[in-house]
C-alpha cells in the first residue's frame, strides 16, 4: 500500500508546486514600485505637418488599444509617452515608441502601426557611406540606383523580401521581420556597391523561391 501512495503523494505535490510558480505577468504600474515609465519620441521638422494631419489615427490605436498615454509636446517638439494604471503589459510602450518612431522615419501609417500588431517586425537602419564612400555625383547616381525608374526597383526589393522600405537622401529605413530585413539589405548593398539591377532582381527571384518552398 504504501508503495502505491507514494507516487500519488508526489503527483499531488508537483501538481502544487506547479501552480505556486505559474507567476503572472506584471502590469506596467506593478514595476519599479509602481513608477510611470516614460518615452519620447522627437519630430523632425519635416514630419511636423505628417504628424499634425495624422494625430489622430496615431494617437486612437496607442491611447484606446494600447493603453498608453501620448501627448505631442509642441515647446520640446517631442511625443511623449507613459504607461497607464490600465497598461496591461510594459511591453505596449516600448511597441508605441517604436510605431511612433517608424513614422517619424517616413514610413507610411498602414506600414508603420503594423508594429503594434506583430511582435516579430523591426526597423533597421544605415547610410550609403556605411557601405562604400560615395560623394557627390556618384552618391547620386547611387541613390538613383536604390530607387529605381519611377521607384521600380524600391518596389521589386519591398515586395520580394516583404518588407517596407523608406529611402531618404543617404539613410535607408528597412521595416520587416529579421530574416527578410538582412534580405533586402544584401540586396540594396549590392546595387550601392554597383551590382546591375538585373543581377538582384535574379538574386531576390531565387531567395523568394527557396523561401516560398520552407513556408
Amino acid at each position: 500500500m504504501q508503495g502505491s501512495e507514494a507516487p500519488d503523494s508526489m503527483a499531488v505535490d508537483q501538481a502544487q508546486a506547479q501552480t505556486r510558480l505559474r507567476f503572472e505577468p506584471l502590469k506596467a504600474h506593478e514595476m519599479n514600485d509602481g513608477r510611470v515609465q516614460f518615452r519620447k519620441v522627437s519630430v523632425p521638422a519635416h514630419r511636423f505637418s505628417p504628424l499634425k494631419k495624422a494625430w489622430m489615427e496615431i494617437y486612437t490605436p496607442v491611447y484606446e488599444q494600447m493603453k498608453i498615454d501620448i501627448r505631442m509636446n509642441l515647446k520640446a517638439r517631442k511625443v511623449e509617452l507613459k504607461t497607464r494604471t490600465d497598461t496591461p503589459d510594459i511591453s505596449n510602450l516600448q511597441k508605441c515608441v517604436d510605431f511612433v518612431h517608424a513614422f517619424m522615419l517616413g514610413f507610411d501609417l498602414p506600414d508603420a502601426i503594423a508594429l503594434l500588431r506583430l511582435d516579430d517586425l523591426y526597423v533597421d537602419s544605415f547610410e550609403i557611406k556605411d557601405v562604400k564612400t560615395l560623394r557627390g555625383e556618384h552618391l547620386s547616381r547611387a541613390i538613383g540606383r536604390l530607387s529605381g525608374k519611377g521607384g521600380k526597383t524600391k518596389f521589386a526589393i519591398e515586395n520580394s523580401t516583404r518588407t517596407r522600405i523608406v529611402i531618404a537622401d543617404s539613410k535607408i529605413h528597412i521595416l520587416g521581420s529579421f530574416l527578410n530585413i538582412k534580405v533586402a539589405r544584401d540586396s540594396l548593398c549590392s546595387l550601392i556597391l554597383g551590382s546591375p539591377a538585373g543581377k538582384v532582381y535574379s538574386k531576390l527571384r531565387a531567395i523568394s523561391a527557396r523561401m516560398a518552398e520552407k513556408f
